[in-house]
C-alpha cells in the first residue's frame, strides 16, 4: 500500500484520512487485532462484502442531498475504486462495491475534496440523518426541515458520546403529517409543527422516540406532542447519552434503543433522558434556518417545444413522476431508479442532459430514488427523453410498481436469498398485470434478503424477507410475507405482521392473490393496511397457504431467483451493527487513546466533550479489568456497577465514595471548566492505578 498525503482544507478530515491509513498498515502488519481494526473501518463508512478481499464504502450525504459536482466525484469514485456503479439506499446513502481495502483512504481523500464523508456512515454510531426528500418544496409543509437535519448531523458527527454506542442509531425528519421519512421507525423521528405563543409564531417538533426496523420492527412511542426547536440539539443530546450508558452491549439483538424502552419502560426513559440534560453540552441551540438554502431555480430561456415519441407513455409519467411545488411555476421530478442501482454513465448522462433545465440539487429517497427540483413546465418533455434514453423513465415512482430492496445476497454477509431479482420479476408483474396501479401510492411492496429489514419490509404494506425451508433433505430458497404495515400519519404508523413463509419462486403468486384480493374486496377508498386489519391474519393465513405446501415442489424452486445453480444458503458474519470487543489488551489500548483524547479536548476548551472521553476511558478500563475477572457485563451502567461489586467492595480498589459515585457524577454537573478539570484529574488517577497495578510483580506462594 503507498502511502499518501492529501492538503485537505479541514485538518480534522486530514488527520482522520492519514489515521485510517496507519491503522490499515498495523492491520495488514499484524500489530492491530482484526476485532479493533473491524471497528474502526465500520465507523469509517467500510463494510466487508459476502465476497471475499473486498469492501462496500458507504458514503454518508446527510438527508439525501447532493450537488452535481458532488455526485459526479462520486461516478468518478465509483469508476476509479469500485464497480461503475451507484446504488441509492433507504437511508439516503449511495454505496459502492467491490473496493480493495487498502485504496480506501485515497478514496476517502479525493471524496473529502467536495465535502463528502463516509465517516460514521456504518457501526455502532449515529447512521446517516434522513429527511423527506420534498423537504423545502413541499405544498404540505409547515418549515423546511432540511436545516435542522443539518444541524443534527453535524453536531453528532465526531461527537464523544456516539462514537462507540451499543449499536446503531437512526434520526428522521419529516417534511409534514404525510411521514414521508417514517418518523415512526426511526430511534428518534420529527414531525414539524407551528405554534403561536402570545403572538408569535413558534416552530418545534412532535417526538417519536424508540422505534425501529430490524428483526423485529417496533413503532416509536410519543414523547413530545411540541419540542421547541431550540430543544431538538439538546434532547436529543440527553437520549443518545442513555443510550449509550444504558444499551446493550453483549447481545446484539437487543442492542438498540426499542429495547431499552421495553426493558426499563418509557416512564423510566423519559426521566433518564431528563436527568442526562443537566450534563449536556447545550441547553439551548439555536439552529441556523438558513444553513441549507435552496439551490437557484435554472434561468427562465426559450425552450423549444419538444416532441415525444409515446405521447401516451409521457402522460403516464408526468402523472406519476412529477409533482408540483409549493412554488408557483415549478416542479418536482421523481425518477425511479430500479433496484437502487444506476450505472456511473447513465449519471453522467443524466446529468449532462438536465443540466439548465432543474437546480442544482439532487435528493436521494427513501424508496431507493432520485428527486429534482425547480424544473418548468415546458422542460418536462426534454427531462423525459433524457432519462427515456438511459432507462429511466419508467412511471409509477412511488407505487406498487416501485418495488424497494436492499441488495440482498448480491453483495451483502447476512442475505438469505436473492431480493434485487425477486424485486424485478414483481415489479414486471405490475407493469404486465396491473397497469393501473402505477398510479397507486397508498400500497407499497418491499424486500429485504434476510429479516434485518434494511429493504423496509417491517413497514409495508406486503412485506417479504429471505428465508429457507427444508424439504425432501434439501434447502430451499423462501420467502416470508409480512402485510399490513403502513404509515399513518403524524409519526403513527403499524408494523406489518408475519403470515406464512412460502418458496421464493411462489413470491409471484402469492402476490398476484393478494392483489386480486383486495381489488376484488376491498371497500371504496380502503388502504390496504385498513383492509388487512379488517380481514384479520387468519384470513391472509388461510389465502397462502396453499402456497407454502412443500409437498409439491419443482425442480425450479430449489433454485434461487437470478441464479442457475442449487440453492445453497451461505450467510456470513453481519457487520452492520459493529461488533462488540472484549480482549482485555485493546480495552486498555481504547483507555489510553480516550485519555489522550481527553486531554487535547480539555486543552482546545472543548470541555463536554473532555469530560465524555474521561468517562469513556472510565468504562474502557473497567471492563478491562473485570474480564480478567471473568465478569462480562451487558451494559455501562452494569459495568459501573459490577466495579464496585467485585474491586471496590473487596478493597481491591479504594475509591472514596465508590466507583459509582466518581463516574456517574457525569450527569448531575454542569459541564463546567472547573468540573472537566475535576473529573479528568480523577480519570487519570484511576488510570494510572490500573497501569501500576496491572504491572506490579505477581506474589507466587513456594
Amino acid at each position: 500500500m503507498q502511502s499518501f498525503r492529501t492538503e485537505l482544507e479541514n485538518p480534522v478530515v486530514a488527520k482522520e484520512i492519514i489515521e485510517l491509513e496507519r491503522k490499515i498498515r498495523a492491520y495488514r502488519e499484524g500489530t492491530m487485532v482484526e476485532d479493533k481494526f473491524k471497528s474502526l473501518r465500520l465507523a469509517r463508512g467500510i463494510y466487508g462484502q459476502r465476497q471475499p478481499g473486498v469492501q462496500m464504502v458507504r458514503i454518508k450525504l446527510p438527508f439525501g442531498k447532493a450537488t452535481f459536482k458532488q455526485l459526479l466525484r462520486i461516478a468518478d469514485i465509483s469508476d476509479e475504486y469500485a464497480i461503475r456503479n451507484l446504488h441509492f439506499t433507504t437511508r439516503q446513502d449511495i454505496q459502492i462495491h467491490f473496493v480493495s481495502l487498502d485504496r480506501t483512504p485515497e478514496l476517502w481523500a479525493k471524496l473529502a475534496e467536495d465535502d463528502i464523508t463516509i465517516r460514521e456512515a456504518c457501526g455502532n454510531t449515529v447512521r446517516n440523518v434522513t429527511a423527506s426528500p420534498q423537504a423545502g418544496i413541499d405544498p404540505d409543509e409547515p418549515f423546511d426541515v432540511s436545516p435542522y437535519a443539518h444541524a443534527t448531523f453535524s453536531y453528532f458527527l465526531r461527537n464523544p458520546i456516539c462514537q462507540e454506542l451499543g449499536r446503531k442509531f437512526k434520526f428522521g425528519f419529516s417534511s409534514s403529517t404525510r411521514d414521508t421519512a417514517f418518523a415512526f421507525g426511526q430511534d428518534l423521528g420529527f414531525i414539524p409543527k407551528v405554534r403561536t405563543v402570545d403572538g408569535v409564531e413558534e416552530r418545534g417538533f412532535r417526538v417519536i422516540l424508540g422505534g425501529g426496523l430490524g428483526a423485529q420492527p417496533m413503532a416509536g412511542h410519543l414523547v413530545h406532542e411540541f419540542l421547541h426547536e431550540d430543544l431538538l440539539i439538546p434532547y436529543s443530546e440527553a437520549v443518545l447519552r442513555v443510550f449509550d450508558r444504558y444499551g446493550e452491549r453483549n447481545n446484539r439483538n437487543k442492542a438498540r434503543f426499542k429495547y431499552l424502552i421495553q426493558k426499563f419502560g418509557l416512564d423510566e426513559i423519559k426521566r433518564l433522558i431528563e436527568e442526562e440534560q443537566v450534563a449536556s453540552k447545550v441547553k439551548i441551540f439555536k439552529i441556523d434556518r438558513n444553513a441549507v438554502p435552496q439551490p437557484e431555480p435554472p434561468q427562465a430561456m426559450p425552450i423549444e417545444e419538444e416532441a415525444v415519441s409515446d405521447q401516451l407513455a409521457y402522460e403516464v409519467w408526468e402523472k406519476t413522476n412529477v409533482w408540483e411545488q409549493k412554488q408557483t411555476g415549478f416542479y418536482a421530478i421523481y425518477i425511479k431508479v430500479p433496484t437502487g442501482d444506476m450505472p456511473t454513465k447513465d449519471a453522467r448522462v443524466l446529468l449532462d442532459g438536465i443540466r439548465g433545465h432543474v437546480a442544482d440539487e439532487v435528493r436521494i429517497t427513501q424508496n431507493q430514488g432520485l428527486m429534482l427540483k425547480f424544473a418548468r413546465k415546458e422542460s418536462l418533455p426534454h427531462i423525459y427523453k433524457v432519462l427515456k434514453e438511459i432507462g429511466f423513465a419508467k412511471p409509477g415512482f412511488d407505487s406498487v410498481a416501485d418495488v424497494t430492496t436492499c441488495p440482498g445476497t448480491d453483495t451483502c454477509n447476512l442475505g438469505i436469498s436473492n431480493s434485487t431479482e425477486m424485486a424485478r420479476v414483481l415489479e414486471s408483474l405490475i407493469y404486465d398485470e396491473y397497469e393501473d396501479l402505477v398510479f397507486d401510492r397508498d400500497l407499497k411492496i418491499k424486500i429485504s434478503g434476510c429479516m434485518n429489514s434494511c429493504g423496509q419490509h417491517g413497514i409495508a404494506n406486503i412485506g417479504i424477507h429471505g428465508s429457507s425451508l427444508k424439504a425432501a433433505g434439501k434447502v430451499i430458497p423462501s420467502a416470508q410475507i409480512m402485510l399490513g404495515g403502513g404509515v399513518l400519519g403524524d409519526g403513527l404508523g403499524r408494523v406489518a405482521e408475519r403470515v406464512v413463509k412460502v418458496p421464493s419462486k411462489r413470491v409471484v403468486s402469492a402476490v398476484r392473490l393478494l392483489l386480486d384480493d383486495y381489488a376484488e374486496n376491498g371497500l371504496p377508498g380502503e388502504r390496504f393496511h385498513d383492509y388487512y386489519e379488517r380481514q384479520t391474519k387468519d384470513y391472509f393465513y388461510r389465502m397462502l397457504k396453499p402456497l407454502a405446501d412443500l409437498t409439491n415442489l419443482v425442480e425450479e424452486e430449489y433454485v434461487d431467483w437470478g441464479h442457475q445453480e442449487t440453492y445453497q444458503q451461505a450467510i456470513g458474519v453481519g457487520e452492520c451493527a459493529g461488533v462488540v470487543i472484549d480482549l482485555v489488551s485493546v480495552l486498555l489500548f481504547e483507555a489510553e487513546e480516550k485519555l489522550t483524547w481527553a486531554n487535547e479536548s480539555y486543552q482546545a476548551a472543548a470541555y463536554a466533550d473532555a469530560i465524555y472521553h474521561a468517562y469513556s476511558m472510565y468504562i474502557s478500563t473497567a471492563k478491562a479489568l473485570l474480564l480478567d475477572k471473568g465478569v462480562h457485563s451487558s451494559t455501562q451502567i452494569a459495568i459501573i456497577r459490577d466495579f464496585d461489586t467485585h474491586f471496590v467492595e473487596s478493597g481491591e480498589f479504594l475509591v472514596p465514595g465508590g466507583f459509582a459515585g466518581q463516574v456517574l457524577e457525569i450527569n448531575k454537573q454542569e459541564p463546567s471548566e472547573e468540573f472537566a478539570r475535576q473529573y479528568l484529574a480523577g480519570a487519570i488517577d484511576f488510570y494510572q492505578s490500573t497501569v501500576a497495578k496491572r504491572s506490579a510483580p505477581t506474589e507466587v506462594n513456594s
